[in-house]
């Protein structure tokens, strides 16, 4: 869990300090980032699924 949550905080980090150099690209960067906040859920959501099945199989 902490992994994640470390990699989309320094994915937001990266897309702030993005979006303040260049405002006109705002959007652009938005989706991106919310596109690779996904995948980073994914790989936990990953994760808890495969230690739920290794307790209880």
């Amino acid at each position: 869990a902490i992994g994640p949550g470390i990699g989309i905080g320094l994915l937001a980090q990266g897309a702030l300090n993005a979006v303040g150099r260049n405002p006109e690209a705002a959007s652009k960067i938005q989706s991106m980032m919310i596109l690779g906040i996904a995948f980073a859920e994914a790989v936990a959501i990953y994760a808890l699924v495969i230690a739920l099945i290794v307790k209880f199989v």
